[in-house]
């Protein structure tokens, strides 16, 4: 009797258990209204070209003794603040405040229908800084978000710490390969995003398999394009391409002031564009990383250079110990 009703009080708790997992969203809208995500979420209202808008942001404190210092994390094209999870819990458990904010036109951010350049997005960073009291800022940038923090740190010198570029685009000059796509044609384009081409080109980060856990950050992607709202993020979605297409920073990294480090996964070949380019000449030149890496680090004065072989566009979701260890030695 006693094994009986220990076994209908594990199943209660199992079917409890499983009752408090909330299902993932099917359909999200332009901000991702009810998906939640890993610490509290702010807004810091903006206005742009006579629009109000909000960015959002989260704002963490340190877990253990704080060392007065702040890590502001800048996310790629493709993903939003969230996936920065891990990174962050690592980061505020060694003492350090941690900002992370979905850029306008990305996350839970507003989508509007401006001109977006990566200067604007910096100063909109700075305001949130300002905002929050932050004079001093150690800025961490991933794929896109690696762009805008070197226009960041040349922009705002005095407030930059540290730079750190994980797997940063814009290490070459796309215009040199990747033919003009109209922003007309980059949005119909977007319109046509379902799952399973989200994923098909999320596949690509990961050149030696697609991990299953990777859902966690491209679900709610493929949930917007179920929305009434989706046309709104596909437009928001083309002027982003556009700006990164027309606004390279690979000519200045010589500027570049501040201690600065590149972690570079080895394997990976991101080319913003890919799908563009005819010539399996041009095809094979660019997104070569290896070379990329060493020709960065070798114009930014003083710059540390960490490869990590067998790892793609993504370390700290592929390879999180290697990517955690390298920053966390470099940040101390």
């Amino acid at each position: 009797m006693l094994r009986f009703l220990s076994g209908l009080l594990l199943l209660a708790l199992l079917t409890t258990s499983v009752a408090a997992q909330p299902s993932a969203p099917t359909s999200l809208n332009a901000t991702l209204d009810g998906y939640e995500y890993p610490f509290p979420v702010r807004y810091l209202p903006l206005t742009l070209e006579g629009q109000r808008l909000r960015m959002a942001y989260m704002d963490v404190a340190a877990t253990s003794k704080p060392n007065g210092r702040t890590v502001v994390l800048l996310h790629g094209k493709n993903f939003f603040g969230a996936y920065w999870r891990e990174t962050i819990k690592a980061l505020s458990g060694a003492g350090f405040r941690v900002v992370v904010p979905d850029q306008i036109g990305f996350g839970k951010s507003d989508k509007p229908d401006i001109h977006y350049s990566f200067h604007q997005l910096a100063l909109n960073t700075r305001r949130l800084l300002d905002t929050l009291g932050v004079q001093k800022v150690v800025v961490v940038g991933h794929s896109m978000g690696g762009m805008l923090a070197t226009r960041f740190a040349l922009l705002y010198p005095q407030l930059t710490e540290r730079l750190v570029l994980e797997n940063p685009i814009g290490l070459e000059d796309y215009r040199l390969g990747v033919p003009y796509q109209p922003i007309a044609q980059a949005e119909a384009s977007e319109r046509k995003s379902t799952e399973e081409s989200i994923r098909k080109y999320h596949a690509t980060y990961y050149p030696h398999g697609y991990p299953k856990a990777h859902d966690e950050w491209l679900l709610p992607l493929a949930a917007q394009t179920r929305h009434p709202d989706f046309p709104r993020v596909a437009r928001a979605n083309a002027l982003t391409f556009d700006m990164i297409y027309q606004q390279p920073v690979s000519y200045e990294f010589s500027r570049v002031q501040v201690p600065t480090l590149l972690i570079i996964g080895q394997d990976d070949r991101t080319v913003v564009g890919k799908g563009l380019i005819k010539d399996p000449v041009v095809l094979a030149r660019m997104g070569q990383y290896p070379e990329l890496g060493r020709r960065t680090a070798a114009q930014i004065k003083g710059a540390k250079l960490v490869p990590l072989p067998g790892v793609g566009h993504i370390p700290h979701l592929e390879a999180t110990s290697q990517f955690l260890a390298a920053l966390l030695a470099f940040v101390k």
